[in-house]
């Protein structure tokens, strides 16, 4: 075959570039660390590491609904641990002046001084801010839960926060299961309790027995006795609204019930103060639910955080092992790849040296 000089120096530019752009792609693996520097250095590699770096940024977003999530059920847990203690007190003052023996008109005039206090202290608890947003008003956050006549102006939502892929967690509890009972004992997650018709004879019927339904719910209102006394004046509670959430009976409205003490206190009702026990005992038993309900979904974030700050270090680790360069190893190419570059420019200077008119000399 005949080698024309063209041939020849094609060849030799061919030899030439290829050397020079792996020494390049060397030293800017060198510079930068990193083996993958664009996606056409290693495809199936790239498109790993593009996949590990946004779970990586996912799960740092996920980190930081959590870390906000748990100040709020935190500060919610520290408010709800003081409402503990305050109800616990009224309770021993209850006891206290609930007999002859260790209570009378003048004492229990005082006791209801304190309970008084204590009803004002569980209104400021229900209006507790953390930043510029109250943690019992369900999702009304700029909303005041609760006036000083103990009326809800929040509502029954939850604030739900995004901590995996498909997983929710409530960061709040709405004012009305803690202080007046509504619901309370759910996980913070709002789940479907019938399913709903589709067809129109369904949702005529569905209609119907909810029409039945609420007939019902009022007559067992209007059929519901209130306590005895002066205290049964102010205190008047639905069946609905007084369930207790640990034992399944009746629950309680928390300032209604502080609110029915004080007026039995300054009335010298001793039968009303002996009432009021079993409704504070509920009252507490009311509180330490919601504690316990906080403290579950705070564990819950808590191994949830754990989880992601593994998975963020093993992202990490699967890009580090995908686009990191080993020094070592490029080092030594580069070392190679001058000596071939060197080698391929004194070869290829020999090789297109003679020409045409070296011969016609």
């Amino acid at each position: 075959m005949r080698i024309a000089d063209k041939m020849s120096f094609n060849q030799v530019n061919q030899n030439l570039t290829k050397n020079r752009s792996d020494m390049a792609d060397l030293q800017n693996q060198a510079a930068t660390q990193k083996r993958i520097n664009k996606p056409s250095d290693d495809p199936l590699a790239s498109a790993r590491v593009l996949t590990a770096r946004t779970e990586e940024r996912g799960n740092t977003q996920f980190i930081k609904n959590i870390n906000n999530a748990r100040s709020f059920l935190e500060f919610s847990d520290q408010s709800l641990s003081e409402l503990t203690e305050i109800l616990v007190r009224a309770k021993e003052l209850a006891v206290s002046q609930s007999n002859d023996a260790s209570g009378n008109e003048e004492s229990r005039m005082v006791t209801a001084s304190e309970i008084e206090q204590i009803y004002n202290q569980s209104i400021q608890i229900g209006n507790r801010k953390l930043g510029e947003r109250y943690i019992f008003g369900g999702q009304k956050t700029q909303t005041t839960p609760f006036n000083q006549s103990g009326e809800y102006f929040g509502n029954d939502s939850d604030m739900k926060i995004q901590t995996q892929k498909d997983s929710f967690v409530a960061m709040n509890l709405p004012g009305s299961k803690v202080f007046l009972g509504r619901g309370l004992g759910g996980d913070g997650i709002v789940r479907a309790q019938y399913e709903t018709p589709t067809d129109v004879q369904s949702l005529k019927d569905f209609q119907n027995q909810e029409v039945e339904r609420q007939q019902v719910n009022e007559e067992v209102d209007s059929n519901f006795l209130t306590t005895r006394g002066p205290a049964s004046e102010s205190g008047r509670q639905s069946r609905a609204d007084r369930q207790d959430p640990v034992t399944g009976s009746v629950g309680v409205n928390l300032f209604s019930t502080l609110k029915n003490l004080e007026i039995s206190l300054k009335t010298n009702d001793k039968a009303g103060v002996q009432e009021s026990l079993d409704t504070l005992d509920q009252a507490i038993s009311q509180v330490v639910l919601a504690r316990s309900e906080v403290g579950s979904r705070i564990m819950a974030v808590n191994n949830t955080n754990d989880s992601l700050q593994k998975a963020v270090v093993d992202n990490k680790v699967t890009a580090s092992q995908l686009e990191d360069a080993d020094a070592f190893q490029v080092i030594s190419d580069i070392n190679k790849t001058d000596s071939t570059l060197k080698a391929t420019l004194e070869t290829s200077g020999k090789l297109i040296q003679p020409s045409l008119l070296d011969f016609l000399r």
